[in-house]
């Protein structure tokens, strides 16, 4: 084949790819169908990296460490919230592309039906939280009293506004299960330009409407999500697609919920205890000052950015052997795994010698504060040295979330993140007083660590024999 020809076949795949379209993945060329549904999820996934880099880099402009830092302590709470959503989301996942598998689609239209559900009652809740105790919640994460009442306006616009948050993940979910990861990767770029646009107008004013500063940027983020979310509704409602919201189907079905609820247990669990190190790590690191959050707050956002691509890549393999154990062939579903883990290693590999040349020009983007900036570029730089490893773990936990094994990963989570992680960065920052630098290595062994127990236990094998 000439390289012409190649040249001319992966743009035709690539166009396949964007252009989307639900099928199954149970035949055929494996490197074919993790190219088809890790595009436009890697899409996807930046795109929701994307919301956090955008607020950063507007608020930065506002010169106040203050501001940034709260984005900083609200996103560390606003993690539960995201362990909550993926959790269900990746129940979503594995019950919607298993009954695809397995060609019985009402099932599987029911099952969007109920974890749809269970993400508006658990929304309504964090809602009520979010009205009534954002100050506390601050306050607990270690913020001082100006950076709260200057601030608190941020928070509370996020923790309300969190159904949105909920239903992205939950609906994108759903489309992923049933093979259209293009029609979730829309979504998210419908709610990015949107935010793209706003978040200035809403920071600084613009006519008629004045300056919040970084209370603008929740409310610009909160529009933006809210209109992907009716562009979510109206793709199931208008039914074209394999998975449609049909009225014989709406009914609460509470013997589904539960099973939803059992298999969301454990994925959000592990994403529960990593996201809950997060915020132990912020609080340590709040001991160094406000510039040392900040720049810390702003390398987690450029490595997330980073990250969620490769996240990409994982939930192709979620969905590729959610699919094939549904259609019985748990030898092909094993291949994809390792076939999508060696692809996101490579990815990986690439982000880390961009992080380890680029550091400085990268950060200089977003602060000129040479202390945020110090920190910031240690951050970035120590926790990339785990990457690699991360690129295979985080592949492989997919993957048993994926076959509807969400314990082994909520075991290797709560060992590694608080047996080890937490502790870890503790003694090293504080008591051989290595400071920020001690957080920023707990992360990269920590994750490193996590990674090789994934493997060890995957290899074994028992998650072919899951039951969804």
């Amino acid at each position: 084949m000439s390289v012409i020809t190649k040249v001319s076949s992966f743009i035709s795949l690539f166009k396949k790819a964007i252009k989307g379209g639900e099928q199954e993945y149970t035949s055929g060329s494996i490197d074919r169908a993790i190219f088809l549904l890790s595009v436009p999820m890697i899409f996807e996934m930046s795109m929701e990296a994307i919301f956090a880099i955008v607020d950063v880099y507007f608020v930065g402009r506002l010169h106040d460490n203050d501001a940034i830092s709260v984005i900083g302590l609200t996103e560390s709470v606003l993690a539960l919230i995201y362990s909550l959503a993926m959790g269900l989301s990746m129940a979503a996942t594995a019950m919607v592309a298993r009954r695809v598998g397995e060609k019985d689609i009402k099932s599987a239209e029911i099952a969007a039906a109920q974890a749809i559900y269970i993400g508006l009652a658990m929304a309504a809740l964090i809602s009520i939280v979010g009205i009534f105790f954002s100050e506390n919640i601050l306050r607990l994460m270690g913020g001082s009293e100006t950076l709260i009442a200057n601030n608190v306006g941020y928070t509370r616009w996020m923790l309300t506004g969190n159904v949105t948050i909920m239903l992205l993940f939950i609906i994108n979910a759903v489309f992923r299960g049933a093979g259209d990861a293009s029609l979730a990767m829309r979504s998210l770029l419908l709610a990015n330009i949107l935010n793209i646009v706003l978040d200035p107008i809403f920071i600084f004013g613009l006519g008629p409407i004045p300056a919040f500063g970084v209370e603008g940027a929740a409310i610009a983020t909160n529009i933006g999500r809210g209109i992907g979310v009716m562009y979510q509704l109206y793709h199931l409602l208008k039914a074209k697609g394999i998975i449609k919201l049909r009225a014989e189907n709406l009914m609460v079905d509470l013997s589904i919920i539960g099973r939803l609820l059992k298999i969301s247990a454990g994925s959000t669990g592990q994403f529960l205890i990593g996201s809950a190190s997060w915020i132990f790590l912020m609080r340590i690191m709040s001991d160094f000052g406000s510039a040392a959050q900040a720049g810390y707050t702003i390398a987690i956002r450029v490595i997330v950015f980073a990250i969620l691509p490769a996240w990409g890549m994982a939930n192709a393999s979620a969905t590729l052997v959610g699919q094939n154990l549904g259609a019985g062939h748990p030898d092909r579903a094993e291949k994809s795994v390792w076939r999508a883990a060696f692809f996101n290693m490579i990815f990986l590999a690439l982000v880390t010698i961009l992080f380890f040349s680029l550091a400085t020009p990268i950060l200089h983007f977003f602060t000129t504060d040479e202390v945020v900036l110090k920190n910031g570029i240690q951050c970035l730089q120590i926790v990339s040295l785990g990457y690699i490893f991360y690129a295979y773990g985080m592949v492989i936990n997919q993957s048993f979330n994926g076959a509807g094994d969400t314990r082994t990963p909520i075991i290797i989570s709560f060992f590694g993140f608080w047996i080890f992680q937490i502790p870890f960065a503790y003694i090293l920052a504080m008591w051989f007083h290595t400071g920020p630098v001690g957080v920023y290595a707990a992360i990269a062994i920590a994750e490193s660590l996590m990674a090789l127990a994934g493997i060890f236990i995957f290899r074994q094998g028992k998650w072919k024999a899951v039951k969804v």
